[in-house]
């Protein structure tokens, strides 16, 4: 892979860093109100999926979805105003954390609902296939949802009926507090979809490039017209399911620490620090450029104003027939 792209990879996985970790600090201020669920640590599955994608391409996703959008190319300004519950935010502050939209960057969404997406995911992809778009729908969810009716409803259809989906499994082992293997009889979630004719593949989800060339593998089987793919990303949290759950009292630290040393910027930084990709002066100028643009949102943020009380009723239902 070109140095130019890996630098670039490791550019957006510091912006999701330090923007998430500016997050929750404006959390702690209580300037940001409801949950917040940050994607600390889960940076590369974002970064290498959104990298898979032609612009043209669907994203649908779950309640985790800064990293996503940031990602997918949505201005930090307007998402730090979102969470703000600011008029200028990607949903004009009616949405917050745990609904991003931008349809100019067919990013659809951000679901709280644990599941909700993945039915929407495959109604983009019918779509797509009756208008005959060739359109590839990436539809990104957690181990949490793969035990929902909706998993499997979702699967069925979406490969009885051929449709270009790549479902996306981020498996960070817990949903919420529970461990997958007390609540999965199957904790290998790439081979769910064995029964209804999908291929599955699991993938390093600390790892930029392996997701990269996992999804871009997936991406082009699809739209080359086969049946949709599941692929898994093994990957973790570092903090807590949301901003309300800080303890983390139901893991090990020597588990937390384990998975630290799979830091995915530290492994691609180490990565192109020992190609000679990376020299200290492009490291520090990299970090400046995020640091000043994680400030610069939050500042967007701060100064726009707050949606007036009679937009709450607008955009609830189309006003077409």
């Amino acid at each position: 892979m070109g140095e130019e792209r890996l630098l670039e990879f490791l550019r957006r996985m510091l912006l999701i860093r330090r923007f998430e970790e500016k997050a929750a600090e404006m959390y702690a201020l209580g300037k940001i109100g409801g949950f917040l669920h940050l994607y600390i640590g889960e940076e590369a599955v974002a970064v290498g999926a959104m990298a898979a994608l032609e612009p043209r391409d669907y994203v649908i996703t779950h309640y985790r979805e800064h990293g996503h959008a940031l990602a997918r190319g949505l201005e930090p300004g307007k998402i730090m105003a979102e969470l703000f519950g600011k008029a200028t935010g990607v949903s004009r502050g009616k949405g917050g954390s745990m609904h991003l939209f931008d349809a100019r960057r067919n990013f659809m969404g951000g679901y709280a609902i644990v599941g909700g997406s993945l039915p929407l995911s495959v109604g983009l992809a019918l779509a797509s296939d009756y208008l005959g778009e060739g359109r590839v729908v990436l539809s990104v969810f957690g181990d949490g949802a793969v035990n929902q009716g909706e998993f499997h409803e979702s699967l069925n259809l979406a490969a009885l009926w051929h449709l270009p989906v790549v479902f996306l499994c981020e498996n960070n082992l817990y949903a919420l507090s529970t461990p997958i293997e007390r609540a999965s009889a199957v904790t290998e979630v790439f081979r769910r979809g064995e029964c209804y004719g999908i291929r599955g593949r699991q993938v390093d989800g600390m790892d930029v490039q392996a997701v990269y060339e996992a999804v871009e593998e997936a991406v082009a089987r699809v739209r080359g017209g086969s049946k949709p793919v599941l692929v898994e990303a093994l990957t973790y949290r570092y903090r807590g399911h949301s901003m309300a759950d800080p303890v983390q009292f139901y893991r090990k630290r020597q588990e937390e620490e384990k998975w630290k040393q799979w830091d995915p910027l530290l492994r691609l930084r180490q990565r192109l620090e020992s190609q000679g990709r990376l020299p200290p002066e492009l490291r520090s100028q990299m970090e400046r450029e995020v640091e000043a643009e994680v400030e610069a949102a939050v500042a967007f943020a701060e100064e726009s104003p707050p949606l007036p009380a009679e937009e709450l009723c607008h955009d609830v239902y189309s006003d077409k027939t």
